[in-house]
Parts: structure tokens; C-alpha cells; sequence
């Protein structure tokens, strides 16, 4: 699958998940700019990957072999395989609290802890909530990047989590759209698997 459905100047974030770069190096020279770029791209790859899509496919439980999640607040849900309206809600929400939490960096404001809400996904049954949702991100996400000074406070320095190495708040922004990637085969796939349900 290509880096980018639209266009392929999304940062390879393949160099940092094989160690080949930390995230601080792959963002090394990156303007707030580059950021909403990037942020845009991501967003429309996505749009792109459902732009046939109907209510139907939102609701379509796919095949999932690795279907495990470890932080869901329910057991009964652990092992069940993530919808297409699950996955729009959990990149957004991500994304979104990596941009909430680099922005404050930015400020110059240490991290202070998470800074997530994710929208219920058993509320997402339809297209138009899925394009709703990604809309009312990028507004957000571009919006927060409004929020930084002339001057980022770029010695602002914060581990997500362990092994991910210290990133600024370029890094810390660039993080959300580097998990938002790691789901776009995902993405992919249910839709897929929704469409030949449906006999697309």
C-alpha cells in the first residue's frame, strides 16, 4: 500500500517503527505548516479509503484474527473486532490528544498527563457520522495548531509512553498521525470486507 492515497509526501514512519530514526529525527526541520499538511493528507487518505462506502459497511463486523484490545473498559469487548466507525472514532481521538497534548507543549506547558475523549463508537451507524467525525477532527487538529506561539517551546520534552524516546512538540503532534497510518490497512480491510459482504 502506497504511504499516502492522495499523495505521498506523508513522512515515511516506517524509519522509526524499525528504529532506523526516532520520532525527534524524523521530524527534525518540520514547520506548523508541514503539520497541517500532513494532517490534511492523513485525513483525506482516509476519506479516500471510505468514499464508497454505505451505513451498512459503519456497522459491519469484520474477520479479525488479531482482534485484542488491551485497554478496552469491558472484557465482553476485548476480543471483538473493531467496526469501521470503532476505527474512525479511536485514529481521531488519538490523533486529536497528541495535538491537544503537543500543543500545550508548544506553549510551553509540561505534559500533565492524557488529554483523550474518544466518541462512543457503538454511536457510529452511518457514513455520514464517519465523515462527520473526520471533518470535525481536522477542524480541531487545525485549530490547535492556530493555538502555537511564533516560537514553539521545542525544549518541552515528554515519553508518550515507554521505549518511545523523548519527543518536542513536533513529535509529540507527528505521534497521533503515526498511529492514525498504522491503522489505514486496517481501515482498508473492514472496508473491503464490508463492500464483498454487500457483494461490491
Amino acid at each position: 500500500m502506497p504511504l499516502l492515497y492522495i499523495a505521498n509526501t506523508m513522512l515515511d514512519f516506517s524509519l522509526v517503527r524499525t528504529r532506523r530514526k526516532t520520532m525527534m529525527e524524523l521530524v527534525e526541520g518540520l514547520t506548523t505548516d508541514d503539520l497541517r499538511k500532513l494532517t490534511n493528507e492523513s485525513i483525506d487518505t482516509i476519506l479516500g479509503y471510505i468514499e464508497k462506502s454505505v451505513d451498512v459497511d459503519v456497522v459491519f463486523t469484520p474477520v479479525d484474527s488479531k482482534a485484542n484490545d488491551t485497554f478496552a473498559s469491558d472484557d465482553s469487548v476485548k476480543d471483538i473486532a473493531w467496526n469501521l466507525g470503532h476505527l474512525i472514532v479511536h485514529v481521531t481521538a488519538s490523533s486529536e490528544e497528541s495535538a491537544f497534548i503537543g500543543t500545550e507543549m508548544a506553549r510551553g506547558v509540561p505534559n500533565h498527563g492524557r488529554s483523550r475523549y474518544e466518541t462512543p463508537w457503538e454511536t457510529m451507524t452511518t457514513i455520514q457520522q464517519c465523515h462527520d467525525r473526520l471533518a470535525e477532527s481536522r477542524r480541531m487538529r487545525l485549530a490547535l495548531l492556530d493555538a502555537w506561539p511564533d516560537v514553539p517551546h521545542t525544549e518541552v520534552l515528554h515519553e508518550p509512553y515507554p521505549n518511545a524516546g523523548t519527543r518536542n512538540c513536533y513529535a509529540q503532534f507527528v505521534g497521533g498521525l503515526s498511529h492514525e497510518q498504522d491503522h489505514w490497512a486496517q481501515i482498508a480491510d473492514v472496508v473491503k470486507q464490508a463492500q464483498t459482504a454487500r457483494g461490491v
